[in-house]
């Protein structure tokens, strides 16, 4: 083996009176290694596993005579669908390295599949990918689980410790809530079918407010009947929320990815699906004290408003008396007004009664002067409009004459 472009003979190496450090020579023998050596799939067991909290996955895979110790970064690992298990036999994809700090020889694993079940993992891939094509495993669509449901329903079989570990939680837990069991099924090539079939019934029922879809750990063999998909889309599908307990903490299936909650065991789902009794009295006791604080406040700001409308209230007696107060003063102020006002009008006809007698033409008369009026009854204002002869009528302050004219003459 040899990389190109390093000075010397022999592979890229200097020469024998040449020296390297430490740090230099693993870095040449990392480069060696991952050069000459192509991605490979090895098969061993698996042990000294630790998952860190980076995400990353370190481990040990051994077989009877001889172990490597290898890497799965959390890119890769989180694309797994799986954790493994210590002794767990698994086939791993790798690239062969070395980690320079201390020069231990690794494998940086870039795939993971169950040893012997390769197909099955590469379906489950498959159809992964998918449904999340799709959208059926986005957790936007995932909805959420009623806390308090009237009754919840469990999709298992009969016999399944499952179902036993379910029921025992849901007495201890939650005993004022109704459990519904559809029973199907669980392992098996008519399984996933069955299972279907549950779910429908517990659809068109409409009895229960949360499905509890559970069984116990397996195989991988043992839980395929949860990576069908035809259940996947019952699942995504249906209109009543969905909690899957499938198996163990580590195993992962279809039904994990599609439901609107994964539980990492049937107990777990049993403990999720709602809340506790212990919680739902507390909240009950909570909401009982806030309404009791709330209620007196509202007693009390009704009393206050009570307390100002009696110390504005006044006896039907005394309100009679104030009325008449009020209306004997209104009476006193309207007489005031009348007779102010006679006496105003009263001087006025007065002053009209002066002027008009100022201008009566008898009041004239009284002072010596008369009225005369022509043989038609007009008013003579000139002497020159008689003629000698005609008759005239005299009227003065006091009676009328008439008299013929004689004599008539200008004032000129």
């Amino acid at each position: 083996m040899s990389i190109s472009g390093e000075d010397g003979a022999r592979g890229g190496f200097p020469g024998a009176d040449d020296v390297l450090t430490v740090a230099q020579l693993n870095h040449r023998v990392a480069r060696l290694l991952e050069a000459g050596i192509p991605r490979v799939w090895v098969c061993g067991e698996i042990s000294n596993f630790t998952r860190a909290a980076s995400g990353h996955w370190y481990f040990s895979i051994k077989d009877e005579s001889a172990a490597v110790r290898a890497v799965m970064f959390r890119g890769r690992a989180q694309a797994v669908g799986f954790v493994p298990r210590v002794g767990e036999r698994l086939e791993l994809r790798v690239q062969v390295s070395l980690y320079e700090p201390r020069g231990d020889y690794q494998l940086q694993v870039e795939a993971m599949r169950r040893a012997g079940r390769g197909d099955l993992h590469e379906a489950f891939l498959r159809l992964r990918d998918r449904l999340s094509t799709e959208g059926l495993i986005d957790p936007a669509r995932r909805r959420p689980i009623a806390a308090m449901p009237r009754a919840v329903g469990v999709v298992t079989s009969l016999a399944a410790a499952a179902l036993r570990d379910v029921l025992s939680v849901m007495a201890r837990r939650a005993p004022h809530v109704r459990v519904v069991v559809y029973p199907a099924p669980v392992q098996g090539r008519e399984a996933a079918a069955q299972l279907c079939e549950a779910l429908a019934l517990a659809v068109a029922r409409a009895e229960v407010d949360t499905l509890l879809l559970v069984r116990g750990g397996g195989s991988l063999e043992d839980l395929w009947s949860f990576n069908d998909e035809a259940l996947a889309r019952a699942i995504a599908a249906s209109p009543i929320p969905i909690v899957s307990g499938v198996g163990h903490e580590t195993d992962f299936t279809i039904a994990d990815f599609v439901a609107d909650l994964r539980a990492p065991t049937p107990t777990a789902a049993a403990e999720l699906c709602c809340d506790s009794q212990a919680a739902c009295e507390e909240r009950l006791r909570n909401a009982l004290g806030a309404l009791a604080v709330a209620q007196r406040r509202r007693l009390d700001r009704a009393a206050m408003r009570l307390d100002k409308a009696a110390a504005q209230l006044v006896s039907p007696a005394q309100r009679l008396r104030l009325r008449g107060q009020r209306l004997t003063a209104a009476a006193q102020r309207l007489q005031a007004a009348v007779s102010h006002r006679t006496q105003v009008q009263a001087a006025r006809l007065a002053a009209v009664r002066g002027r008009l007698e100022a201008l009566d033409p008898r009041g004239v008369l009284g002072r010596g002067y008369a009225i005369v009026r022509g043989p038609s009854g007009n008013i003579v204002k000139n002497a020159l409009d008689l003629n000698i002869g005609e008759r005239i009528d005299v009227e003065f302050g006091s009676g009328r004459a008439q008299a013929d004219i004689v004599h008539t003459e200008s004032p000129f």
